[in-house]
């Protein structure tokens, strides 16, 4: 069980992200909008990069936790946006600070996980090559992460979001004709 004093620190970090950019932010500034000691702070975190790593693992755990399975590549787009839809102010400080490989580590685990469940579904009544079913899953991860990417670094402009989802209407079926090119015979 996280605790309440954990829970207030995690919070108080989104919101003041929200407010302004991550290297604009300071140990003294949570502690002081959440009302606790420093020393409280430094029980719970062993410094702000672990602040990061929990605040930013505690999104990946909860969207993991929401899908249990995924039937489309836009629901992957969708469930890989989620994250960063939630708190688009924080996330944008988080791309652009120096602690962007936890946001991009946990954006890639995020992807690697719902692209597993779309690929699982889509081949669930299929005996397909376990290598080719990890080969399929690796350039699908990819191709989620790197929009995803390319959605933040257009300033998560609705343009980047559409080309994706065209893409989806473009392709549609390839994924139906990889994994039947993948069936063991």
């Amino acid at each position: 069980m996280v605790s309440w004093k954990r829970s207030a620190i995690m919070e108080s970090l989104l919101k003041l992200l929200d407010e302004r950019p991550l290297n604009k932010i300071s140990v003294k500034d949570i502690v002081e909008d959440c009302g606790i000691s420093r020393n409280t702070f430094y029980y719970h975190f062993e410094d702000m990069p672990s602040l990061i790593e929990a605040v930013v693992m505690e999104e990946v755990n909860r969207i993991m936790e929401q899908y249990s399975e995924i039937s489309s590549m836009n629901e992957c787009f969708d469930a890989a946006m989620q994250f960063c839809v939630g708190h688009r102010k924080a996330v944008y400080h988080l791309y652009n600070s120096a602690n962007r490989n936890i946001l991009e580590r946990s954006l890639m685990e995020i992807c690697e996980y719902i692209v597993t469940l779309f690929i699982d579904h889509a081949a669930h009544d299929m005996d397909i090559r376990p290598e080719d079913r990890l080969i399929i899953i690796s350039s699908y991860k990819c191709e989620c992460f790197g929009h995803v990417i390319n959605w933040l670094n257009s300033g998560m402009n609705d343009e980047a979001e559409e080309r994706f989802r065209r893409l989806c209407e473009l392709r549609h079926g390839a994924t139906a004709t990889m994994l039947e090119r993948s069936r063991i015979v």
